[in-house]
């Protein structure tokens, strides 16, 4: 599985039980870059996603870590992903590029187990001057 996260400066994903950010570009970048494959999240990331793509390749599913095959994306907001990182192909990092409040963080060392950064770019979001997109693989 390539697995997609949002991430603040400290690898921050979400303060209080509620994503840090959103933003309506990346959202579009996502939707953009794994079209005509299987995106995969839980109710509570579809939610974001519902009213601007409601026809769309997302599958939801509360367990879809455990669905997901291989080449498929899964989009992760309020999952840890230690347990699961045998089974990570690829992640990607979009990074907000400031801090944020956040008591639940990105918990694979990406700097560790053999992950390199293969891919890095920036762009301008809606509510965001400059997100980076992160790519890292094996």
């Amino acid at each position: 599985m390539i697995v997609i996260a949002c991430v603040d400066d400290a690898l921050g994903m979400m303060f209080n039980k509620r994503r840090q950010s959103k933003d309506k570009v990346l959202q579009k970048e996502i939707m953009e870059a794994t079209a005509g494959k299987k995106l995969w999240m839980n109710q509570y990331s579809l939610n974001q996603f519902q009213e601007e793509f409601p026809e769309s390749h997302i599958l939801c599913d509360e367990d879809f870590l455990n669905k997901a095959a291989e080449g498929d994306y899964c989009f992760v907001e309020n999952i840890s992903l230690k347990s699961y990182e045998e089974k990570i192909e690829k992640i990607i990092l979009y990074k907000w590029n400031r801090k944020y409040p956040a008591d639940f963080f990105f918990d694979i060392s990406i700097n560790e187990n053999g992950w390199k950064i293969i891919e890095s770019e920036e762009f301008p979001g809606y509510s965001h001057e400059k997100i980076t997109k992160e790519v890292y693989g094996k």
